[in-house]
């Protein structure tokens, strides 16, 4: 047996690491955590075995009595650890520093109001096993609780930044997902501030699959975030895409400049043919086209670089190192 076998048939059970962001949870939390404690010992529909070895709880400085709670279930459990933030930073903020934070092989991030349904953590680890991936999402199989208004609105926001901004068709975002440790770990290290969470994973690996799962109602009214909130969240989503809005503007004004030089072509022809043309528009047309074109150009090569220096300002990695997928995704079981 050589010793990459020999590693892999000592491989033991895979630890979980559940990270919760923790704004209004007073009313859910102690439910919450005690569905998790209900499920600690992971057994996967496949056979997999695997442990919850921690629920961390970021407190993200929300209205209501949530401190006390996270302080009273980190008292009655030693694998409940909090995470104090200085301020209210937002949930992508408050799920990256629990990522940090976080110490297993894998990191599940679930909401703090029970639509998660914790049970559901062994069917995200047999779809990561079974695509070797490295994120796994759940994707809904029922309408979220928040009105056909903000779940169309939800739709197309996610969908036009992914497909026209960022070029990619991974759409299934979702706030309920298994990363794995390192990738999570990695990804918290490089973000910086105002990264969309989803968008950084994407720049860590590529390895992203779904698995389907029915969400259920939440512990409270589903008012969490105003329209100025998804607003902000879809700002912060645009602005994490890329520099694909800036090459947008850069090809717009390439085209401005080539339509306008063809168009100033055409009308020479037209004159040297003896058509009628008024006195001094073409050369304010075309030169209106051109020196447009041309100046669009410009900016968006400035954009480009400006957009440069974002990227390097929200973290974008030039490269991560990874453990061996292969080890990862052993399907041999342990040796007694």
């Amino acid at each position: 047996m050589t010793s990459v076998e020999h590693e892999r048939t000592r491989r033991p059970a895979d630890t979980v690491s559940v990270v919760i962001p923790v704004y209004r949870g007073a009313e859910t939390l102690a439910a919450l955590v005690a569905e998790i404690e209900a499920v600690r010992e992971v057994h996967t529909p496949s056979g997999r075995d695997a442990v919850i070895a921690e629920v961390i709880l970021v407190w993200d400085n929300g209205p209501d009595d949530s401190d006390d709670v996270i302080r009273a279930l980190a008292a009655a459990h030693d694998w409940v650890r909090p995470v104090w933030l200085s301020r209210n930073f937002g949930q992508h903020p408050a799920t990256i520093a629990g990522m940090a934070s976080a110490g297993s092989d894998w990191i599940v991030t679930m909401d703090e109001d029970g639509q998660h349904d914790p049970a559901s953590i062994g069917l995200l680890l047999d779809a990561a096993y079974a695509a070797k991936a490295h994120v796994v999402y759940a994707q809904p199989s029922n309408p979220p609780p928040h009105g056909a208004l903000r779940n169309a609105a939800s739709r197309f926001a996610k969908g036009f930044v992914a497909r026209a901004l960022t070029g990619d068709s991974v759409t299934g975002f979702h706030s309920f997902r298994l990363v794995a440790g390192d990738v999570g770990r990695s990804m918290a290290a490089y973000a910086g501030p105002g990264v969309y969470l989803d968008i950084a994973l994407s720049w860590v690996t590529s390895r992203v699959t779904w698995v389907s799962l029915p969400m259920r109602s939440e512990g409270r009214p589903a008012t969490s975030y105003s329209w100025k909130s998804l607003a902000s969240h879809m700002w912060r989503l645009v602005l994490s895409s890329g520099n694909r809005p800036l090459r947008l503007v850069s090809s717009f004004g390439a085209i401005c400049a080539t339509a306008g030089v063809l168009y100033a072509l055409y009308l020479l022809v037209i004159r040297i043919r003896g058509a009628t043309v008024v006195e001094g528009w073409t050369t304010a047309v075309v030169s209106q086209l051109v020196l447009g074109g041309i100046i669009l150009l410009s900016l968006g090569i400035i954009a480009e670089y400006v957009g440069l220096a974002a990227t390097m300002s929200m973290g974008k990695p030039g490269f991560v190192i990874l453990d061996d997928p292969d080890l990862r995704f052993t399907t041999e079981p342990d040796e007694a």
